[in-house]
């Protein structure tokens, strides 16, 4: 084992043995800027919550560069050890794999990300513009504020031009035998939309009396499905499916027929790009099992494209809905504010950066962009700064498969020889941009 393998795998499992579930993220972070101080940085802890605290370390460049920051998440999600083959946090290593609460998601690349920036630091690298280092607290909630968006607003010196994030590097081979690396160039936005079923307020035992507002739901629900979007032409859509079939030949409906055999997820990840997807998922309805309520409701999580805006999703749902649902009276409303969708270019510095470096180490792999279905801290870089920001760590050992088994779940765990190749993709990554 190298040097930097057996570094990368250290702060890994130092990092896991933190139990930063929704919170203590200041031991990591402290931890980090001590592993950092043994290379000569200087890193700040910055807290709005004495035990929340954000990293942030800086390379300082000449200034005839872009600047790039290397970003991560210190926070975890609970885990219930019961459901675990090794306790969540013990980061245990067994047959090459690094099993904990985080392994994936995503101390694993904070990991790999400290250790290139201090290795960079220990190798005299003098970057051409600013390298920042970004770990930040409260990403997997996000409802303290203590995280990206209150550090950005605190700090507005820290505006990097270009980041690189969790979010991409999932190695998928094809039906038609290539081989392509995901790179997330952005995020969807969310519109929750509360949908009312009306009717008139019943005595339960006779259930002619009145109009149950819960069948009127029903209905709806019967509408709505498991709420997939329309098929409908968008920049991102056609990018990615112009990459996969090679033309631009039939609708977008068409097209993603075509496209979705050719790997497991793209029945369902493919599908989400083409709009605005309402999937049902809170219910309401009587607060007496005796009453026939006069309203019934189902919350929708709305996950909505780029520049889609709330009145675009209402009117989304209201298409999909009909203004009548088989007699059944509705009304819409929103419960929460619109947190918009961004996307960075798919053609830009650190797009190209990666292909450049693929093309060295794998010749023949190529680079799919994709557009995160979830949330990251990437979304808040772009707003505060135009930050051209993008989720990629590679993965050649950990199959797909059981990346997208360990997000959030039991048995979370990464491939230790992946840690490396990280630390070496970022390397690159800093000189190819900066050197």
């Amino acid at each position: 084992m190298t040097d930097l393998a057996a570094e990368v795998l250290r702060v890994a499992r130092d990092l896991i043995r933190i139990d930063t579930t929704n919170g203590n993220e200041t031991e990591a972070a402290a931890y980090l800027r001590d592993h950092l101080a043994e290379a000569g940085v200087e890193a700040e802890l910055v807290a709005r919550d004495p035990a929340r605290a954000n990293l942030v370390a800086r390379l300082p460049g000449a200034g005839d560069a872009p600047s790039l920051a290397l970003v991560g998440h210190l926070d975890v999600v609970p885990a219930d050890a019961r459901d675990w083959t090794h306790p969540p946090f013990e980061a245990v290593v067994e047959d090459g794999w690094l099993f904990g609460r985080g392994a994936v998601d995503m101390k694993n690349e904070v990991a790999a990300r400290c250790v290139a920036f201090a290795e960079l630091a220990r190798s005299g690298f003098r970057p051409r513009g600013d390298l920042w280092l970004l770990m930040v607290a409260d990403e997997e909630d996000g409802a303290a504020d203590v995280g990206m968006r209150w550090l950005l607003e605190s700090r507005p010196d820290i505006r990097p031009d270009v980041a690189v994030n969790e979010g991409g590097g999932q190695r998928l081979e094809l039906a038609d035998g290539r081989v392509v690396l995901t790179l997330s160039v952005g995020e969807k936005g969310t519109q929750p939309v509360r949908v009312t079923a009306l009717g008139e307020a019943g005595h339960a035992s006779m259930p002619t009396l009145g109009d149950n507002a819960v069948v009127g739901l029903g209905e709806v629900l019967r509408r709505i499905g498991v709420g997939l979007a329309a098929p409908a032409p968008s920049p991102l859509l056609d990018t990615v499916l112009t990459e996969l079939l090679g033309d631009e030949d039939g609708t977008p409906a068409e097209r993603l027929d075509r496209a979705s055999p050719l790997h497991p997820t793209f029945p369902h990840a493919l599908p989400p790009l083409a709009g605005t997807t309402m999937a049902p998922t809170l219910l309401t309805g009587s607060a007496a099992r005796n009453v026939m309520p006069a309203r019934a409701s189902v919350e929708l999580d709305c996950r909505t494209l780029p520049g889609a805006a709330a009145g675009d999703v209402l009117a989304a749902v209201r298409e999909r809905l009909g203004d009548l649902v088989e007699g059944v009276d509705y009304e819409l409303s929103l419960p929460e504010a619109l947190v918009p969708g961004s996307a960075s270019p798919a053609d830009g510095t650190l797009p190209e950066a990666v292909a450049a470096w693929l093309a060295e180490t794998e010749p023949g792999v190529t680079v799919l962009p994709v557009l995160c279905t979830g949330y990251t801290d990437s979304s808040f870089l772009r707003a505060a700064g135009g930050t051209a920001a993008y989720g990629f760590s590679p993965f050649r050992a950990t199959p797909t498969e059981v990346l997208d088994a360990g997000y959030h779940n039991a048995d979370e765990r990464v491939h230790v020889d992946d840690l490396t190749l990280s630390v070496e993709f970022h390397l690159d990554l800093a000189r190819r941009l900066l050197g």
